[in-house]
Formats: structure tokens, C-alpha cells, sequence
């Protein structure tokens, strides 16, 4: 084999493990037991939309390994700006009454108050002051 063979061989053996230790990280994210919402109304966040208070919301949340949620207003649409070990993804988003709705890969997704508990997420649950796209997707403020 030449050198110049197995340096590209090299190079594609390092991407392969890099990609795996990839796709490991994401496998320590599954959701814990399904479990029930125990947040107070005194802990939770305003809600946002129709009724909801999303300025509360605006700003900076943080998940797991550098992950995060980034949410501004341009008027009275919202910009959801996510960070996820992958990517970074913008997405505009409408308040509901209780919600942010945005469209991903063509499905309506929501984002809503909740605890670390209702993540689903080990590294979030003594968080109190979460906002949930979905169970094994949240972010928080301390």
C-alpha cells in the first residue's frame, strides 16, 4: 500500500470513529420513565402567544453538552434558534395561547413550560424553570 493510500485510509478510519463517538453522545440523551408534570404554578414560566407572556421567555436556555435554545421577537413572530449536537437551526415561531409553534422537517412542533422532570433528560432534573420542545428535548435556566 502507498504511503498516500494509507494516509486517506487513515483519514476516513479517524472520521469513522469520530462520527461514531457522535452518534454515541446522542444515544446517552434517551429520555428517562415517562413521568408527570409536578411544577407549581409559582415555578413555572408565564406562559407565552394569545395570552402567553413569551417575553419571560426571550433569551438564552441551556440543554445538555452545549446544547441550547434561543428564542428573540421580530414584531410578533418569534425567532427559535436552535442549537442541538449536530447543528445550529432557526425557525420561526407564532405564540398560542399557551405555546410557540414552529414548523421542522415539515411537523408542527410546540414549545412549553415545564420542570427538568418533563424533559426527560438526567442532566436537567433538578431544574424548575424549563422550556420542552418535546420529552428528551428541553432546556433550562437556573
Amino acid at each position: 500500500m502507498t504511503l498516500k493510500k494509507l494516509g486517506f485510509c487513515v483519514a476516513i478510519l479517524a472520521l469513522t470513529v469520530l462520527f461514531g463517538a457522535c452518534q454515541d453522545r446522542k444515544s446517552n440523551a434517551e429520555p428517562l420513565a415517562t413521568g408527570s408534570s409536578t411544577a407549581s404554578p409559582s415555578t413555572a414560566i408565564p406562559a407565552a402567544g394569545g395570552n402567553i407572556s413569551a417575553e419571560k421567555w426571550l433569551g438564552k436556555w441551556n440543554g445538555p453538552e452545549g446544547t441550547f435554545l434561543l428564542l428573540s421577537q421580530n414584531g410578533n413572530r418569534y425567532m427559535v434558534k436552535i442549537q442541538s449536537l449536530d447543528s445550529f437551526d432557526t425557525y420561526e415561531g407564532v405564540a398560542t395561547a399557551d405555546a410557540i409553534q414552529f414548523t421542522r422537517n415539515g411537523k408542527t412542533e410546540s414549545i412549553h413550560v415545564g420542570n427538568g422532570e418533563d424533559t426527560g433528560m438526567k442532566w436537567l432534573l433538578d431544574k424548575k424553570n424549563c422550556l420542552i420542545i418535546k420529552y428528551g428535548e428541553g432546556f433550562c435556566r437556573d
